[in-house]
């Protein structure tokens, strides 16, 4: 048979093919064209608005735990990563020798309450003596003014002869013993009143030392309560370096307890993007352990100056060349987390952080 022979394939005219380029390249640049538009009108509406960063960081106020007095460690009540309640017991030293301080201390206390009653029954009994003093005193008075009457009655009658001058002179020597008990009598009641005073400055001396043996007992009972480290704060134990046996001085760090239901971020800005931020502001957190989660929040605040402010060594821009680098200033975002998310949520996370600064002093005040 003969071989078949195909029909030549229609040829198209080059002024239809520019047509058709065309109309490709007229719909490209129109779906170009709304785009731009579409991304244009975004940004007018919303995107130049927003300010974002990644230098973003979650954080929690954590809170070393070190004792207060020295000694050797007895127990330790919890373990690595273990979630504590504030008050709950984390170590106990060996109160041993404070609770013998404070035993010794009561019985000081005890020692300076007698000697307080024994001064204070001695105060009472001197008032009974000055009150005896004071009534022989009286007395002693009041023979001496008789015998004063008695020689007065008899001088005249002495003088004339009608009574013996043996009378009159037996009356003279009763008034110079009534003067001389009457002299012994004011220096008894006077010792009385010194005495009195005496036992008052002692009284004020047993109350004194019974104060001080009061705040060293105190003292004592507080070492003995410091000797039980609890928690500050709800939280979870981390960089537990503490061991039982180990001896630890005040200031030693024992462990971290570390917040994680108070968590917030630190996101740090330019400062080419902070002019339009304030407290109150709505914030858009991506986490990045948690893809997918968007998180709320809003600005707590802004720190009063940049972060090279703040750094160990701070920079000297007045000596040698200057390049000028863009500083970033840090800001403090409260978050809100939901529940399920509490466990999964660690300090030192990062973040990227996107800030809407559309919102307003009052709505910030009324939010």
């Amino acid at each position: 048979m003969p071989p078949a022979v195909s029909s030549p394939s229609p040829s198209i005219p080059p002024e239809e093919q520019r047509g058709k380029a065309r109309r490709i390249l007229l719909t490209l640049v129109g779906v170009a064209l709304l785009l731009a538009l579409g991304w244009g009108l975004w940004w007018w509406l919303n995107g130049r608005f927003m300010q974002s960063t990644d230098d973003a960081y979650l954080q929690a106020d954590n809170i070393s735990v070190a004792p207060k007095i020295s000694g050797y460690v007895g127990e330790v009540l919890v373990t690595d990563n273990q979630y504590v309640r504030r008050g709950d017991v984390l170590v106990r030293l060996d109160a041993r020798k404070y609770q013998a301080v404070t035993d010794q201390a009561s019985a000081t206390i005890a020692a300076r309450q007698a000697d307080r009653a024994k001064a204070e029954a001695d105060l009472v009994q001197q008032d009974s003596t000055i009150a005896e003093a004071s009534a022989q005193l009286q007395g002693a008075q009041a023979d001496v003014r008789h015998a004063q009457t008695e020689v007065a009655r008899y001088a005249p009658l002495a003088r004339s002869g009608a009574e013996p001058e043996e009378r009159l002179a037996q009356l003279h020597n009763q008034l110079d013993q009534a003067r001389s008990t009457l002299a012994a009598r004011q220096a008894a009641l006077r010792s009385s009143q010194t005495r009195y005073a005496t036992l008052q400055a002692q009284l004020k001396q047993a109350r004194a030392q019974l104060g001080v043996a009061q705040a060293s007992a105190a003292q004592s009972q507080l070492d003995v309560d410091d000797a039980v480290i609890v928690s500050p704060l709800d939280g979870r134990i981390a960089d537990r370096g503490v061991r039982v046996g180990q001896y630890v001085q005040p200031g030693t760090r024992l462990l971290t307890v570390v917040p994680v239901d108070a968590l917030y971020l630190t996101a740090n800005f330019k400062e080419t993007q902070i002019s339009a931020m304030h407290a109150g502001q709505a914030v858009t957190v991506h986490v990045d352990a948690l893809p997918g989660h968007d998180l709320q929040g809003r600005i707590d605040s802004l720190a009063p100056g940049t972060g090279a402010q703040f750094a160990l060594l701070a920079p000297s821009n007045a000596t040698g060349n200057f390049t000028k680098i863009v500083q970033r200033v840090p800001v403090r975002i409260d978050l809100q987390v939901p529940d399920a998310l509490r466990g999964v949520l660690l300090p030192g996370l990062s973040a990227t952080v996107e800030v809407d600064t559309r919102t307003t002093a009052a709505d910030a005040h009324h939010g």
